[in-house]
């Protein structure tokens, strides 16, 4: 699925309807044209039809984030610097660790399917200020005496359709995500005599100097 197909929420709503406010008492917009952009607004199903509602506004930019109030989190799906990242996406990325450790963390882009391969080693995935390349990401794992460490920020749902033996997946804080417009992850593939740990965490607050 498209970000701009992706179902607008309640908060998508009122953020548009804010920034409508704030051109009429800016003296950018009539009360006319301001009822009418309401009109428009509350009809919109999606998040790409809420963008052109504050198109010509300055300071208009849109963005889709989990957890939008909560500022430990930074994955985003739409945005500029996300759009920018998503545009060199090239479908895939493959992950290997063996006898040793692989690691992605920070600002990178989560392709539509990441491939990772464990053998006696072990890979870290942190999510947390990712930018996904599109709404529904696929990690496929096979991992073989191994451990594969993955972070997401709260928000996210996951979800395990991978077969285990002798192994195990661990999900932690992510089977409460109802949101139907939540970014997900689908974790599929084998776990064998090793195990998967998935957590939703907050970010690490920066130490004051």
């Amino acid at each position: 699925m498209q970000p701009e197909h992706i179902r607008a929420s309640d908060a998508d709503r009122d953020q548009v309807a804010e920034r409508l406010r704030e051109a009429v008492a800016e003296g950018r917009l009539s009360p006319v044209e301001h009822e009418e952009r309401l009109d428009v607004l509350y009809k919109a199903k999606t998040i790409g039809e809420l963008a052109p509602i504050i198109s010509d506004l300055p300071g208009s930019t849109t963005s889709y984030r989990v957890d939008p109030g909560n500022p430990d989190s930074g994955m985003e799906i739409l945005g500029n610097e996300a759009r920018d990242l998503a545009g060199q996406s090239k479908g895939s990325e493959n992950l290997v660790a063996v006898f040793g450790g692989c690691e992605r963390r920070g600002r990178w882009l989560v392709e539509p399917r990441t491939n990772v391969s464990v053998l006696c080693g072990g890979v870290e995935l942190d999510l947390r200020e990712a930018v996904l390349s599109q709404h529904e990401v696929t990690i496929q794992l096979a991992v073989i005496m191994g451990g594969v460490d993955i972070k997401v920020p709260h928000g996210v749902r996951v979800i395990n359709n991978t077969s285990a033996i002798l192994g195990g997946v661990d999900l932690h804080g992510t089977d409460q995500v109802t949101d139907p417009n939540a970014p997900v992850v689908h974790l599929t593939g084998t776990c064998m005599l090793g195990g998967v740990d998935v957590k939703a965490k907050h970010m690490k607050k920066k130490r004051k100097k």
